[in-house]
């Protein structure tokens, strides 16, 4: 039977309930399971995974629903601290399956390698000499991960880069990495150290920095969607949206906002994956400026008939093997969870996730302004943060989300007429 991720009432659920629906859906064992409800990696595992371990911080995981991407439906694991992400996400993922749910597509997973090179005489003829050695230095790379290259990665190409800075020219060598099913750090830093030698040999110049480049302009995801007018609140909506995104794409102060608010939905599946958060973070916000200006990562448009359309295209260099995404237990369920066979879909499926919570953001912004459904779900952290417990807390987020005065100030005083 098909998969179904429109699941009506979810948030009505306690949390057991919620994750006995996620069990079923994904086909997770009790294990897993019992890793998501909060028994999952122990400072044993911890300690394996960083230095000087003394406990560990919990951070919410929760679930995005609605999510319909390629015909496919998928609940999507999302660890956030953030009110409000979630259920934007999931509400903006319901708008989009009226149009028919998010459609998407990823180039080949290659990383860029980095290897610099200095104190070289003659930089444009050493340029010409490395390029001539290029099946010689490649050869060598991927003799350095024979598993890779089997599974049909591995060094694929070379580029050569001379870069001046009006004090001493330098040759910058890319080697690109297909890295398949895994993010690449390890096997793109290996390979460019194993061809320093090399590059020293032949240009006479000194190798300083072997190390891979976040901005992996080579692994990019794509996902697109339609929003219904009708469904999103009129074709006066569709226009205040693209409004809203006409900013961004001229104001940079704008534009950062913007895309910070598409990096909630990213960060949070990244996260949930055991992924490099700082890695994508640092690879989005750097494909956004690419052409000297920053940029939005998503484009929004108005189809013939008034519907909105909207566009992402970011990179998302994520892997399924290796690292926190094979080691910690909670990330191995959220994969489970999702249900994805290669770094490529998973990818595919964080684009759309982005997507969706821009819209959300947009949408929001355009129409009732982002602090309204924002604060009332951040009112009960107000009312904790004051000293309520139990029944208290909702009885006070209540009443300020009812006198529109979400504040400690206010929860401190509800809470004494308590």
């Amino acid at each position: 039977m098909e998969k179904n991720s429109r699941i009506s009432g979810f948030f009505k659920k306690n949390p057991e309930e919620r994750l006995e629906i996620v069990k079923a859906f994904a086909d997770l064992s009790d294990e897993e399971t019992s890793a998501i409800a909060g028994s999952g990696a122990t400072i044993t595992d911890l300690d394996r995974m960083v230095e000087n371990v003394i406990g560990y911080l919990e951070m919410p995981l929760g679930v995005g629903l609605n999510f319909r991407i390629n015909d496919k439906d998928y609940l999507i694991p999302m660890a956030i601290e953030e009110a409000s992400v979630i259920a934007a996400a999931s509400n903006a993922a319901k708008m989009a399956r009226e149009g028919g749910g998010f459609t998407t597509s990823s180039s080949d997973p290659v990383m860029i390698g980095q290897i610099q090179l200095v104190g070289i005489k003659d930089p444009f003829a050493a340029r010409f000499e490395v390029l001539k050695a290029q099946k010689r230095i490649i050869e060598h790379a991927n003799a350095q991960d024979p598993m890779l290259v089997k599974m049909g990665g591995g060094a694929k190409d070379l580029e050569v880069r001379v870069i001046e800075d009006g004090r001493e020219s330098m040759l910058v060598v890319h080697l690109l990495v297909d890295c398949r099913d895994a993010m690449g750090a390890n096997a793109v830093n290996t390979m460019a150290e194993s061809v320093s030698p090399i590059l020293e040999e032949i240009t006479g110049g000194e190798a300083i920095l072997k190390i891979i480049s976040n901005l992996a302009d080579r692994r990019v995801a794509m996902a697109g969607a339609i929003f219904p007018k009708n469904v999103i609140g009129g074709e006066e909506v569709v226009d205040r949206i693209i409004d809203a995104y006409r900013l961004a794409k001229l104001d940079p102060y704008r534009a950062a906002t913007h895309n910070k608010g598409i990096m909630n939905g990213v960060s949070a599946v990244v996260l949930a994956t055991g992924n490099d958060t700082r890695a994508i973070e640092a690879g989005a916000h750097a494909y956004a400026a690419r052409n000297g200006n920053y940029q939005p990562l998503t484009r929004w448009e108005k189809t013939e008939n008034g519907d909105l359309a909207g566009t992402i295209e970011m990179p998302v260099a994520v892997g399924l093997v290796g690292g926190a995404t094979r080691t910690h237990p909670v990330a191995r369920a959220s994969i489970r969870m999702l249900g994805v066979k290669t770094a490529s879909e998973l990818s595919e499926v964080i684009a759309a996730v982005g997507l969706a919570q821009n819209f959300a953001a947009l949408r929001a912004l355009a129409t009732e302004g982002i602090q309204r459904g924002h604060m009332k779900l951040h009112a009960k952290n107000i009312a904790i943060a004051a000293g309520a417990t139990g029944d208290q807390i909702d009885k006070v987020a209540e009443i300020m989300i009812k006198e529109g005065a979400i504040r400690m100030d206010r929860a401190r005083e509800i809470m004494q007429a308590l």
